[in-house]
């Protein structure tokens, strides 16, 4: 794939709202699929879909650990994807959005999820 392609590929996974949304929450910390299950209300099934898609663009990168699979940032090399989420709200006003006082269950030093 050219460069330009990719970068537009790329942009256009943007374009969803609910990717778009655990990008910004993906900027302070890894998140368990379980966290996202729980903040969006979508399957897991579901939740694997939009990571897919930004896993197969190295957008995001991926740890399992036990049976839970951790997202975390891969924007490093990405300044424009970088430059978007510079402009997206912090996380805590994400969390207020979605009515999720809190920042997720899971807990990262341990193999145990929710």
């Amino acid at each position: 794939m050219d460069q330009m392609t990719e970068l537009a590929e790329q942009i256009k996974l943007l374009g969803d709202r609910t990717r778009l949304i655990m990008l910004a929450l993906l900027r302070d910390r890894e998140w368990c699929v379980c966290d996202f299950v729980d903040l969006f209300h979508i399957s897991q099934p579901g939740i694997s879909q939009h990571m897919r898609k930004l896993k197969s663009h190295k957008i995001v990168k991926e740890e399992r650990r036990g049976q839970w699979v951790y997202y975390s940032l891969n924007v490093a090399d990405k300044p424009h994807i970088q430059a978007v989420l510079e402009h997206l709200p912090p996380t805590e006003e994400i969390l207020r959005m979605l009515n999720k006082p809190e920042a997720g269950s899971c807990s990262t030093d341990t193999d145990r999820c929710c």
